[in-house]
This record gives structure tokens, sequence and C-alpha cells, in this order.
């Protein structure tokens, strides 16, 4: 792995919903959007002065949002924060850097 690049995409793991679950309440603050459905489908990773996820959610009705959560060091503040997001991604959107 190359230290700052992202991961190749994995699914998703229950710890990975428990991530993206964490942050729900910011996405739906920030899209003023309250999601039926909140499924993280697969994810990537990036090694930085902690850890950005970037995760692909299925919110219902064919739409997908991808988010960018960052998790500080062990011991430092470790909550996480949605640093980023967008919207109006489909099934087949790659997770890219964002």
């Amino acid at each position: 792995m190359i230290p700052g690049g992202l991961t190749e995409a994995r699914p998703a793991t229950p710890e990975v919903q428990e991530v993206a679950d964490q942050v729900r309440a910011q996405l739906e603050e920030k899209t003023n959007e309250k999601y039926e459905k909140f499924e993280a489908v697969e994810y990537k990773t990036q090694v930085v002065a902690g850890v950005n996820y970037f995760i692909k959610v299925d919110v219902g009705n064919g739409q997908y949002v991808h988010l960018k959560i960052f998790k500080g060091l062990p011991g430092q503040n470790e909550d996480l924060e949605l640093t980023a997001y967008q919207t109006n991604k489909t099934k087949d959107d790659e997770l890219t850097y964002f």
C-alpha cells in the first residue's frame, strides 16, 4: 500500500457500516435530508495522520452518496468527522478521492 494513497475498493464490513452510521446525522443535517435507507456497500481507506474512510452508501431509490470520514489517531481526537460528501451518485460511480 502506498502511504497516503487509497486502497482498492472492498465490500463494506459491519465496522465500516458503524463508521457510516456515526456520521449519518452530520450528513442529514448538511444535506437537509432524512435517509430511510443507509447501507454502506463498499469502501476505501487512506492512511494520513489517522484514517480517511471513503464509503459508498446506498440511500435507496437507486441513489447513492459518497462519504469522506476522518478518524484521528488513537489517543488523539478519535471522533469521526464527516469531512466531505458527494450526492446524486449511482451504483456504478467509482469511489474516488475527493
